[in-house]
C-alpha cells in the first residue's frame, strides 16, 4: 500500500505545547527590546518557550545582529550578509539587563564568520557591560564556534563569563545535512580549549534530538562531551521552524528524554537538562546553580 507523503509525517503529541506568548510581562519585556532596538534569540529563533520564559522576565540576548553567515538547516534566524557592527550594542544590553532587574543574563548571536574575531570582541564588551551596569549578575554567553579560533576565544574568556556554552547541536553523523560550516570534533576541541584555559569555567552543550539520530548514536556523543569536561548538558526536542527547513523525523518520547538525563548524571555531567522544550539556555540560571 502506498503512503503519502503528508501521511508519513510524525505527528505532533498532545504533550509538546509551550504556553502562549501573552501577558503583562511578555508585553513589558516585547516593548523594551524593541525600544533598545535589541534582539533576542526567542524571537529570532521562533523559540516556544517564548511564552514562558518572558513572563518569568528572562530572555536571551542576541547580539551581532539578526543575519547569520551560515546556513544550518535546522536553524529560524535569517542568514544573508551581515550588518555592520553595531559598538554600543553592548551597552543596551546591559540596559536591558539592569531594567530588567536580572541576576542571570544569557548572551548569544549569530554566526559572524565575515569578522576577523568572529565577533568575540563584542561578547567581551557585553559582558563587561553588564558586570558594570549591574554588578553581582551571572552572565552566561553560548557562543559560535569561531571557525577554531582559540584567539577569538581567549577574548571571550578575558572577559570571565560565568558559563560558556557552545552546542554542538547533533551528532557526528548528520553535521554535513545539520550544520553547515560546522564540525562536530572543531566544537569538541574549541569546549575542551576552555577547561585547558579556565579550568574553573562552567562549560555547557547542547544536542536537538529528532532529526534521525539513533538513541545510541546520542548517549555516545554525551560521552564524548563529557570526555572534553563538558559540565552542564541540554537535551530537546527540534522542532521544524517552517516547511523550508529539516524536516522532523521523530518526536523523541518523554520516557527517552528521562533515560538520557539518567544517563548523564551517570557520565558525571554536573548538571542535565533534558525534555521536549528544552533548548539551551532554558532555566540556565537554575543549571548554573
Amino acid at each position: 500500500m502506498l503512503v503519502s507523503i503528508e501521511s508519513a509525517k510524525p505527528k505532533r503529541p498532545e504533550w509538546l505545547k509551550a504556553p502562549a506568548p501573552v501577558g503583562e510581562n511578555y508585553r513589558d519585556l516585547k516593548q523594551l527590546v524593541t525600544e533598545l532596538k535589541l534582539h533576542t534569540v526567542c524571537e529570532s529563533a521562533a523559540c516556544p518557550n517564548i511564552g514562558d520564559c518572558w513572563n518569568r522576565r528572562t530572555a536571551t540576548f542576541m547580539i551581532l545582529g539578526n543575519l547569520c553567515t551560515r546556513r544550518c538547516g535546522f536553524c529560524a534566524v535569517q542568514k544573508g550578509a551581515p550588518l555592520a557592527v553595531d559598538t554600543d550594542e553592548p551597552r543596551r544590553v546591559a540596559e536591558a539587563v539592569s531594567r530588567m532587574g536580572l541576576k542571570f543574563a544569557v548572551i548569544t548571536s549569530v554566526n559572524r564568520d565575515d569578522q576577523p574575531d568572529g565577533g568575540a570582541g563584542i561578547f567581551a564588551a557585553t559582558i563587561r557591560a553588564i558586570r558594570e551596569r549591574v554588578p553581582g549578575c551571572g552572565v552566561e554567553v553560548l557562543v559560535p564556534d569561531f571557525q577554531g579560533s582559540h584567539e577569538a576565544m581567549d577574548i571571550v574568556l578575558e572577559a570571565r563569563p560565568d558559563v560558556l556554552n557552545h552546542n554542538t547541536e547533533t551528532v557526528p553523523r548528520l553535521y554535513k545535512q545539520v550544520r553547515l560550516g560546522a564540525r562536530f570534533e572543531r566544537s569538541l576541541e574549541m569546549l575542551a580549549y576552555v577547561k585547558q584555559k579556565s579550568p574553573e569555567t562552567p562549560t555547557k552543550s547542547g544536542l536537538m534530538l529528532g532529526l534521525g539520530e539513533t538513541l545510541d548514536e546520542v548517549r555516545e556523543a554525551m560521552r564524548m562531551l563529557r570526555d572534553h569536561q563538558v559540565d552542564i548538558l541540554t537535551l530537546g526536542q527540534y522542532l521544524r521552524p517552517s516547511v523550508k527547513h529539516l524536516p522532523i523525523v521523530r518526536y523523541v518520547p518523554v520516557d527517552d528524554f528521562a533515560s538520557l538525563k539518567a544517563y548523564g548524571v551517570e557520565l558525571g555531567f554536573r548538571h542535565v537538562e533534558s525534555g521536549p522544550l528544552v533548548r539551551s539556555s532554558y532555566h540556565a540560571d537554575e543549571a548554573v546553580k
